[in-house]
């Protein structure tokens, strides 16, 4: 498939990042940043443009703050400025990504979601009596920036929109640390890779999606499980034979060496389907 490119006049254009900033918005209007943006909503976009394009754009400081529900997560909120540029960014490179994408992925997409992807779970348990459940051992704080900037290289070849991706990465804010050693590292390899992005970005949850992609191919095509679906990092394959799931199971632990990603020892294995699964 050809790489995208041509992309940065539209989006910069005045609409997209309009659209942008209403769609940033929404159900925030009430929030003190966010009205005293589109109170000022002209004159904000038409600064924001000119500092997209005479490339003197640089995000701002993150605001951190922990959720206990459903479990305990740090996250991080962009200025409300930044939140524009992030979604004036995945507005135009979502559909060059969505062509690639499998019809498996659920998370963060048009037309999937949770609905479609437990919708899928359910028929698939009751087809099979085996279920390989896998969660990615801290996805976010681990997602390397080297991998993702190579894989967004795959599809786009835009220099400016890519080098805002970029920046928007290089300024991602300190994530909680991960120390990992895989196949053919030396013993300094994970203090001079970049890892991390901020949850709670728009951004973050479609370059996770780009992230796992090939994982996603890896396994429809190479592995065949009887189905699989993946909701960001907790994915299932269902089968009929155990001894098979456990083969896939070490399958994908060799790939997810390849993108530097480790699967979640106790929340990896194998269950029978007639026993219920959470997902």
């Amino acid at each position: 498939m050809k790489r995208a490119g041509g992309l940065w006049p539209r989006l910069t254009c005045w609409d997209n990042l309009f659209t942008a900033a209403h769609t940033a918005a929404s159900c925030k209007r009430s929030r003190p940043d966010v009205a005293a943006y589109l109170l000022d909503l002209e004159n904000a976009v038409a600064r924001l443009r000119r500092a997209l394009l005479n490339d003197t754009y640089q995000p701002g400081d993150y605001r951190t703050f922990r959720i206990y529900e459903p479990k305990q997560r740090t996250i991080s909120a962009a200025p409300f400025r930044d939140r524009v540029v992030h979604h004036a960014l995945t507005q135009i490179i979502e559909p060059v990504f969505e062509k690639r994408f499998t019809t498996r992925s659920f998370a963060s997409r048009a037309g999937y979601g949770t609905h479609r992807g437990v919708t899928l779970a359910i028929h698939a348990a009751r087809e099979h009596p085996y279920a390989l459940q896998c969660d990615i051992s801290k996805y976010f704080p681990s997602i390397d920036h080297g991998i993702l900037k190579q894989k967004l290289r795959r599809a786009l070849k835009c220099k400016p929109t890519l080098a805002l991706a970029d920046r928007i990465i290089d300024c991602s804010n300190a994530q909680e640390p991960v120390l990992r050693y895989y196949p053919g590292d030396t013993l300094f390899t994970p203090h001079e890779r970049r890892r991390g992005l901020p949850l709670g970005n728009q951004t973050s949850q479609f370059f996770a999606n780009v992230y796992l992609d090939s994982l996603d191919h890896f396994v429809l095509r190479e592995l065949k499980p009887a189905e699989y679906a993946r909701y960001v990092d907790d994915f299932i394959l269902f089968g009929d034979s155990k001894d098979r799931l456990h083969q896939m199971k070490a399958d994908i632990i060799e790939h997810l060496d390849t993108v530097r990603l480790t699967l979640h020892p106790g929340k990896s294995r194998i269950h029978r389907t007639q026993d219920g699964i959470t997902f």
